[in-house]
């Protein structure tokens, strides 16, 4: 049996510069469009926030990780 396990960005411990991840922007928060990118910086202090960790991508994008797309196991 295989089991898939989907970090879903709530948990501060699971996400880190350099992991590839989907985002929510500010501006698509009312439509859920997804933005990929990689982390850059990680801009939310608290260890949980129900709405996503708060990153900077590389390309300067901010918003909540919706999805972890990219584990630290596969780089």
């Amino acid at each position: 049996t295989q089991y898939f396990f989907i970090m879903n960005g709530q948990n501060r411990e699971d996400v880190s510069p350099g992991l590839e991840v989907e985002i929510v922007l500010k501006e698509d928060q009312r439509t859920g469009k997804r933005t990929r990118g990689v982390v850059a910086d990680i801009l939310t202090s608290s260890a949980f926030h129900p709405h996503g960790i708060k990153v900077r991508l590389e390309d300067g994008n901010v918003g909540r990780v919706q999805e972890i797309v990219d584990s630290p196991a596969k780089q």
